[in-house]
């Protein structure tokens, strides 16, 4: 028996109007009156399926192809035509040569280019193209590859298909109609008012691009890094002689280039932080790399010239090397120098950037409807989807609709970069959304539209249409794969379960595992997302002998029961190129001695006390295992690792204690650690050194 679906919910599912819907089952011979009335799949599909009516002619019309067209077409609503006897006469040609009768296709004007969606369909090619759909899968068939009418082609089986018969296409992807649609968003000149230029600051790990940033906003957020990288894209705004100036500030290592490629594309001149003491390295390199392929102007900061052995003169030497000239020597860049730790050049700093600013002439209209970009985004628990943008034009405001890609949703609150509440905010400004339905990705463009229910519509769409695209690059179609597959052996696939805690971590992760590349054997991410491990990825892993790997988050006791049942490896980790380390040796087979971890206990923070001496102690019940004295100590919350170190102390009730077991309450104080809620999970652990197989 097949469903029954309200017409206004399949307009939803298809991004489309009710009228719409209505339009298709009447051209189909269904008779249906509004919204609310139930339809059979079955139903549904025919009437998308079925070509759309010949456009009504004159009796005066000449004779020729068209006219035969108009006469099938007639005759087709004639047999599905009349209230009573159309959905009947239909399945009662069931199995006849008349439903296997296709509609003749237009012939393409010769010379002209035919626009064709990725991950477009059989029938949909073969209406764009001018070639018949049985002739289409009759060609396919003589590559080995048995399709249907509605699957999914990718873009070289679309390319192969016109090339055998003479067309030429273009494919058109969800991102380039994106890109048009910002490209389409011109506003006249009088309408433009100057804006506040973005900033995004670049450079090699450890170079003190974060302590620049620090400085200049006066607060410490590098002591809590892991691994001396920035884990997260931030945006923030300053004031500087009156002139407020938005800074985007990148990861500083080449995992994160994905990161940085991105803060490139929304920035108006991209500050360089060089070393003093150190000099042009390969990520410096990288950021001028982005920075020219952006076309964005550069500001090169030396930092660091409080040091010793700092060598300005030959830093400006190396950057020759890449058209990087000084003005001093006749060139075109603005050099700075600075120091971070001293506090020494901020204010000459921010003086060239806002002077380049000026060069630029940076205006905006504030007035247009609001657009921007998704920096980063997460789930944070309580608020829901929280999402940092960008915004490069149009005002947003508290309740507007907005959509992203495949996410969409209503601004429910708004906040700037120092957590202060907003009601509205303009062009450059660095916005805290929350009111999204999914979390959108970072880098995506966000716009306002005109409510929820339009940005839905709009997010339903591009879902959808990015479905078909990834149907359509899972099938392997090209002789070149079938002919690569044939010289190359059995190809191993490496396949990954990815998570991470925010959007931008977990896209950098994805693109630094894809880049490594083996002989034998190919990384291929069959899943990933934002959040703790959960039983559903332990699952995925399991039916596809995949590993899971969580960036800052860890399984949940549910998974990590599930896991050790099915044998599934969990990894975690903390800093990126860690996990490209561990799968590049794993592929190579030069495994060094693996550092395992062994999870001794788990304790549920129970209530926390606060003693002014020493800090926030929590009174906790062991929930698995046993709390040794001497084990590392991580604090999870909500899935996600918050903070990772050692204890300062074990004791039950007042006496100390080497070791509580599981059913047992105690007090912990952690190693410079106190905030700490109730519901935290204390999990003790250990770690050796084990010699791996190979």
């Amino acid at each position: 028996m097949t469903k029954k679906h309200k017409v206004s919910d399949i307009a939803r599912q298809r991004g489309t109007s009710v009228d719409d819907v209505l339009a298709h089952l009447k051209r189909a011979g269904i008779e249906v009156t509004d919204g609310h009335v139930t339809v059979d799949e079955e139903e549904i599909e025919k009437a998308y399926a079925a070509p759309a009516a010949a456009p009504r002619r004159s009796r005066g019309t000449p004779a020729g192809g068209r006219k035969r067209r108009v006469v099938i077409d007639a005759a087709a609503s004639r047999r599905g035509g009349g209230p009573t006897g159309g959905p009947r006469n239909r399945r009662d040609r069931r199995g006849g040569r008349g439903e296997r009768e296709e509609a003749p296709v237009a012939a393409p004007v010769p010379g002209q280019v035919a626009k064709v969606p990725s991950g477009a369909s059989v029938k949909d090619v073969s209406q764009l193209i001018g070639v018949s759909t049985s002739e289409l899968i009759k060609a396919l068939m003589g590559y080995g590859e048995m399709v249907t009418i509605t699957q999914s082609l990718s873009d070289e089986a679309i390319g192969i298909l016109a090339d055998d018969f003479g067309r030429t296409v273009e494919m058109v992807h969800a991102a380039d109609e994106e890109a048009l649609l910002e490209e389409e968003q011109k506003d006249a000149p009088e309408d433009l008012k100057p804006r506040a230029p973005v900033i995004t600051v670049m450079g090699h790990v450890d170079h003190g691009k974060t302590s620049l940033l620090d400085a200049i906003r006066e607060t410490e957020v590098a002591a809590g890094e892991a691994g001396g990288i920035t884990q997260h894209i931030g945006a923030y705004q300053v004031v500087h002689g009156g002139k407020p100036v938005t800074f985007i500030d990148t990861p500083g290592h080449e995992a994160f280039t994905a990161m940085r490629a991105r803060g490139a594309k929304v920035t108006d001149i991209a500050a360089i932080v060089v070393a003093a003491d150190d000099g042009v390295m390969p990520q410096t390199v990288e950021a001028i790399d982005h920075a020219k392929a952006a076309g964005v102007p550069m500001v090169i900061v030396v930092n660091k010239i409080d040091k010793p052995d700092a060598n300005i003169e030959k830093i400006k030497q190396q950057l020759t090397e890449y058209e990087i000239v000084p003005e001093e020597w006749g060139g075109d860049t603005v050099f700075v120098e600075a120091s971070a730790k001293k506090r020494i050049g901020l204010d000459n700093f921010l003086d060239m950037l806002l002077l380049v600013a000026e060069l630029g002439d940076l205006k905006a209209n504030p007035d247009a409807a609001a657009g921007g970009y998704i920096i980063e985004s997460k789930i944070d628990i309580g608020r829901g989807v929280v999402a940092t943008m960008l915004i490069n034009r149009g005002t947003i405001h508290v309740g507007d609709g907005v959509v992203a890609g495949e996410a969409s949703g209503r601004v429910r609150a708004m906040h700037d970069f120092r957590g202060e509440t907003l009601s509205a905010a303009g062009p450059s400004t660095p916005v805290e959304i929350i009111g999204f339905d999914d979390v959108p990705n970072a880098g995506e463009y966000c716009r306002v539209v005109k409510n929820e229910k339009v940005a839905r519509a709009m997010a339903n769409k591009r879902a959808n249409r990015l479905r078909a695209e990834a149907l359509a690059k899972q099938s392997t179609l090209t002789l070149d794969e079938v002919f690569a597959r044939i010289a190359e052996g059995e190809v191993l696939d490496l396949n990954l379960v990815i998570k991470a805690d925010v959007q931008g971590s977990l896209e950098a992760l994805a693109d630094a595992l894809t880049q490594i590349r083996h002989a034998e054997v190919k990384v291929k991410i069959i899943h990933s997302g934002v959040g703790a491990i959960t039983e559903s990825d332990v699952m995925l892993a399991a039916a596809s002998q995949a590993i899971v790997i969580g960036f800052n988050v860890r399984p949940n006791t549910s998974a990590q029961a599930l896991a050790e049942t099915e044998g599934v490896d969990i990894r975690t980790y903390r800093v990126i190129y860690k996990v490209t380390e561990d799968v590049r040796a794993a592929l190579v087979g030069m495994l060094k001695p693996e550092v395992v971890e062994q999870v001794l206990g788990a304790a549920e923070v129970r209530q926390v006390f606060k003693a002014s001496r020493l800090g926030a102690i929590a009174g906790c019940m062991v929930t698995s295992g046993a709390i040794t004295r001497s084990a590392n100590i991580r604090v999870v919350r909500d899935g996600v690792v918050t903070h990772d170190g050692k204890m300062a102390s074990l004791k039950r009730f007042q006496e100390d204690a080497r070791e509580v077991q599981e059913g047992f309450e105690c007090g912990i104080l952690l190693d410079g650690f106190n905030d700490l809620k109730e519901g935290d999970v204390l999990e003790a652990y250990e770690t050796r050194e084990v010699a791996r197989d190979g």
